[in-house]
């Protein structure tokens, strides 16, 4: 059952937009485990219970602007939910999957509703299944955690939303602070389970003042831009002579033309090239991820920054890397990968954390996504800590970027036991960006000095690529050397 929001009579504050619709308050409770008293709380709670749920839509956006929004009430037992509020939750999904419309999370609550015991429960496994079948109808969705956005709300449908934004100062955790004293012993310390904690960790992508979450909201739906915010890069060291190098010393030049501290990384052409990005936070700095807009389209991009801590990407910077491949999927949109990155990180830590097997689920993401996939190698490439994800649909390398199955370093330890010797190994890699494509790896090398003609060569790119040739082409590589 549908009713006007006016028509509710109870408190919509907090809305980001105005409401259309409003879907299911007449849905009424009961008292399954007979909690003291809980039956007369329930006579007096407003329509609707815990958790407001309708249609409500941007003002004067250009595509309309329509979205279903689950708002929780925390003025009402806390936003716990309960039969009830589960039920208008998987009811909102699977309106908003048959309209196909996105679905913004607007998430207040202190957990499962206790009084109504293992039925309150289940409905952690219900509000689940009913936001994952919209995400596989290829739908978008979004949240806000408010203050408190805690237990079974979080442990479920709140934490399965595309992109997940938080107020700072708000309690966001599993468990609230007195929860965890009382099954632990111990109090979290302050730092713990707060907004910015999370943000810290990546399990949110972005902190928001109430002010800012609307504007947040209609740029990742697509209805305005937000631009990602340049940087200054070192200017330029002074050209080096323009004598004729020969062998090793020019890949090696090369290598280091790469490398420099005044070079564009992955996440600064992204900025350039990108109308609008909005954030999917890691907590890998060497690895950024956006949903963007690049001219007409909207697309997934991932760009590495190898100016940010050593720029050797992490298991969790792939993890990251695999939630935007999936993401792109899902939406149908292009993926794009601006590549810059000595490889992966090899230490002990990422050793523990699993950083090989990391890098084989992202190879297989790229190889299994259904989408467009171009791939710029814009600096180095490192070993297959890079081409995880640049196994492509097109495939573009910038003039002076590299790309090595080894490091030349890497090589010389190995091979000469002196990384004294990597100029000497580099020539022998065959790592330029020209030789990259003649080896039928890479497809083309895109002129640098331009930056308006680098971001028409992506353009077109996305335009061409040809969905599901990635592994082909791989293949082609491969068959002339196997006889």
């Amino acid at each position: 059952m549908t009713r006007s929001s006016r028509a509710g009579g109870h408190d919509i504050e907090g809305l980001l937009h105005p409401l259309q619709i409003e879907w299911d308050a007449d849905l009424t409770g009961g008292d399954p485990i007979g909690w003291p008293g809980y039956a007369q709380t329930l006579s007096t709670l407003p329509p609707g219970d815990s958790v407001l749920t309708g249609r409500a839509a941007v003002g004067g956006s250009r595509t309309g602007g329509r979205y279903v929004v689950i708002a929780g009430r925390f003025a009402v037992m806390g936003g716990s939910m309960g039969a009830v509020h589960g039920e208008r939750v998987v009811r909102a999904y699977r309106r908003a999957t048959l309209e196909r419309l996105p679905v913004v999370v607007l998430a207040a609550s202190g957990g499962a509703r206790l009084q109504e015991g293992m039925v309150a429960l289940a409905q952690l496994a219900r509000t689940s299944a009913a936001a994952r079948a919209h995400a596989r109808a290829g739908l978008l969705s979004l949240a806000v955690f408010r203050p408190p956005t805690t237990g079974g709300v979080l442990a479920s449908y709140a934490s399965l939303t595309d992109l997940r934004a938080a107020q700072p100062g708000a309690t966001v955790g599993f468990a609230g602070p007195r929860v965890v004293e009382v099954t632990t012993g111990k109090a979290p310390p302050a730092s713990s389970h707060t907004a910015q904690a999370a943000f810290a960790a990546g399990a949110v992508d972005a902190l928001l003042e109430p002010a800012d979450q609307a504007a947040w909201v209609e740029a990742a739906l697509g209805l305005r831009d937000q631009r990602l915010p340049r940087r200054p890069l070192p200017a330029a060291v002074p050209a080096r002579s323009s004598l004729p190098l020969t062998g090793g010393d020019e890949a090696w030049q090369e290598v280091l033309r790469a490398r420099a501290r005044s070079r564009p990384s992955g996440i600064d052409h992204a900025a350039r090239l990108c109308d609008s990005w909005v954030e999917l936070r890691g907590p890998d700095p060497s690895v950024r991820a956006g949903l963007a807009r690049i001219g007409p389209r909207r697309a997934v991009v991932v760009a590495h920054d190898r100016h940010s801590g050593p720029g050797r990407t992490t298991p969790a910077g792939f993890r990251l890397a695999r939630r935007a491949i999936e993401l792109a999927g899902r939406l149908r949109v292009p993926l794009l990968t601006l590549i810059d990155t000595p490889g992966a990180e090899p230490g002990a830590t990422a050793e523990a954390d699993g950083v090989a097997a990391e890098i084989a689920a992202t190879f297989a993401a790229m190889a299994e996504v259904d989408t467009p996939t171009v791939a710029v190698c814009v600096g180095e490439g490192g070993s297959g800590g890079a081409l995880a994800l640049a196994t492509s649909d097109r495939v573009l390398m910038l003039e002076h970027a590299v790309f090595e199955v080894i490091t030349p370093e890497g090589a010389a330890a190995i091979l000469a036991r002196d990384p004294a010797k990597a100029a000497t190994f580099a020539g022998q890699l065959r790592l330029p960006a020209a030789d990259v494509v003649a080896s039928g790896v890479a497809d083309a090398v895109i002129p640098e000095g331009d930056p308006e003609a680098i971001d028409t060569a992506i353009r077109a790119a996305l335009d061409q690529a040809d969905k599901g040739i990635r592994l082909r082409r791989l293949d082609r590589v491969t068959d002339r050397w196997v006889r």
